[in-house]
């Protein structure tokens, strides 16, 4: 019988995508208690969780995990980005600059006046 002690020093363990995989796992396996075909992508899921568990390609096991990270930080980014934008105030007005896009926002009460976009420094005229 080989060593404990080898054998998990030769193996990467638990990392986030391997515990991503085990929620998704979990998540299937409650589910399909009441819906049968769920249980296969729970069993294709708990294949995969177990094979990132007891590989031994360290490397390429940190590079899924480092890619996952990097997609979650994006993915969040993003939920951020469009929780400030869709939660206006009462106090500003928001729009986005008409040459790139670039979102901002300004003081309600000022009437016309004259902007000039952070991003491509284009100056246009707007109402607020």
């Amino acid at each position: 019988m080989a060593d404990p002690k080898n054998f998990f020093q030769k193996h990467p363990g638990i990392d986030p995508y391997s515990l991503f995989w085990l929620v998704i796992f979990l998540v299937l396996a409650a589910v399909g208690r009441f819906y049968l075909p769920l249980l296969i992508p729970a069993a294709i899921a708990l294949v995969y969780l177990l094979f990132r568990l007891l590989s031994k390609s360290a490397e390429k096991r940190q590079m899924e995990n480092a890619r996952f990270l990097a997609l979650v930080r994006a993915v969040v980014r993003w939920c951020r980005k469009k929780r400030k934008t869709l939660q206006p105030d009462k106090e500003h007005y928001y729009f986005k600059c008409p040459n790139c896009g670039q979102p901002m926002r300004v003081p309600k009460g000022l009437g016309k006046i004259q902007i000039t976009c952070r991003a491509c420094a284009s100056q246009f005229e707007t109402k607020s």
